[in-house]
């Protein structure tokens, strides 16, 4: 049953997704510092950040799924307390393989924050889902950029292990508020079909809903765009002519939380039923800040431009695409998000591989070219991509069949 989140839950839903977040984020800025005290070599400092990764997708796949069998509230508790204990056991690590162990653990469960955004949308109304979700995607972007700010500062402050006791305090904290002050999540009530129906299902998402596959393709492109940006900014800022600390280099992370306001902004036109034109304009600007990314060299005004369009252009994509897939299979917004996500992790893995591969060979406007042309390739999936239903057209839900292995196709009217 729909409930009224207000101003208090959606904000404790933003900061969980935040917080969760950023447990998988916050070792980049402090990989030197890390390495250095538990004897990694600069050619293992990488599986610092892959861990982490490794263990985020693996949850997307496992963990995400049982919100379409379990409590959403319980499983947010839960998942927020093993973040914690990963965080703890990074901390406290005196061995590289303990830190590794560590942030498989806290990457894994950080998947907390898809759960978070499935139960936003089966406890919203439906004329409110997208501003909810859009709210609560928000928190995403500000642990992913804040995560640098935070990371950095402390690390300079108290070392690098202040950064996960920290995160572990906090994930403790939240998973108490969210358990007495969030409703239950009354949509699992009369469900059924198991775990294993739910696994079955998102593995044939792909093939049975064009929707959702097109999508899936739009947050693939759009997210190796992002993390071209993102996972390559630092290497022209620290070289000629700015030599920037590192530090420096992550208050740039500062302009990217304007996406936190494209964010909500998105959820509130998508809900009006202008999820596929704002997707369009979205990735234009998204295109167009990479003009702006590529003059790095010059100014470091245009490069602040370029980060703000591109965080604004890819939550607006975002939030649309996560609107558009939990109301067409609301009751399996679990499976849904989780497979979504799968693109997402994918899509920002090729940006961040093939970045330092070009920078290498070609510099930064190379880069910045091949992160227009994922923006642009985004683009032509849009072009090509059924339609979303107009404002004002009469509403279509798909047929439900939670204990069927494949879903049902939504109506061609939802795509």
């Amino acid at each position: 049953m729909a409930t009224i989140l207000g101003g208090g839950r959606r904000l404790l839903l933003a900061v969980v997704c935040a917080v969760a977040v950023a447990n998988v984020y916050a070792v980049q800025p402090v990989l030197d510092a890390v390495g250095s005290d538990l004897g990694l070599t600069s050619g293992g400092l990488g599986w610092l950040v892959a861990v982490g990764q490794a263990g985020y997708l693996a949850g997307l796949v496992t963990l995400v799924p049982l919100g379409d069998v379990l409590d959403r509230r319980r499983l947010i508790a839960g998942h927020l307390v093993l973040t914690a204990a990963g965080s703890a056991v990074v901390a406290a690590s005196t061995t590289a393989p303990l830190a590794l162990a560590g942030l498989g653990v806290a990457g894994m469960f950080a998947v907390v924050v898809q759960t978070t955004v499935a139960y936003t949308a089966a406890v919203s109304p439906p004329h409110e889902r997208g501003r909810n979700i859009g709210t609560v995607t928000s928190g995403v972007v500000v642990g992913i950029l804040g995560a640098r700010v935070m990371s950095g500062f402390l690390a300079e402050a108290a070392g690098w292990r202040s950064v996960y006791a920290t995160l572990a305090a906090a994930s403790m904290v939240l998973a108490g508020l969210v358990m007495i002050s969030l409703p239950p999540d009354e949509s699992r009530e009369g469900a059924h079909g198991g775990y294993r129906q739910v696994i079955a299902s998102m593995g044939s998402l792909v093939a049975a809903d064009r929707m959702f596959r097109s999508r899936a393709a739009l947050a693939f492109f759009v997210f190796a765009s992002f993390g071209t940006l993102w996972s390559g900014l630092a290497l022209p800022l620290s070289a000629e002519p700015w030599h920037l600390t590192p530090a420096q280099i992550g208050l740039f992370a500062l302009a990217g939380l304007a996406g936190a306001l494209g964010a909500a902004r998105a959820g509130r036109w998508a809900d009006r039923g202008y999820a596929g034109p704002v997707t369009g304009w979205a990735l234009v600007v998204l295109i167009v800040s990479w003009t702006f990314t590529a003059c790095t060299g010059q100014s470091l005004w245009l490069l602040s431009a370029g980060v703000i369009l591109l965080d604004l252009a890819v939550q607006a994509v975002h939030v649309s695409n996560q609107h558009l897939i939990t109301t067409a299979r609301p009751r399996q917004a679990g499976g849904v998000i989780g497979a979504y996500m799968a693109f997402y992790s994918l899509g920002s893995a090729l940006g961040a591989v093939t970045t330092a591969w070009t920078y290498a060979t070609a510099g930064w406007p190379a880069a910045c070219l091949l992160g227009a042309g994922y923006a642009t390739a985004a683009l032509a999936v849009w072009a090509l991509s059924p339609r979303p239903r107009p404002p004002g057209a009469a509403p279509h839900q798909p047929p439900e069949c939670l204990s069927c292995p494949s879903p049902i196709r939504a109506p061609r009217g939802v795509e």
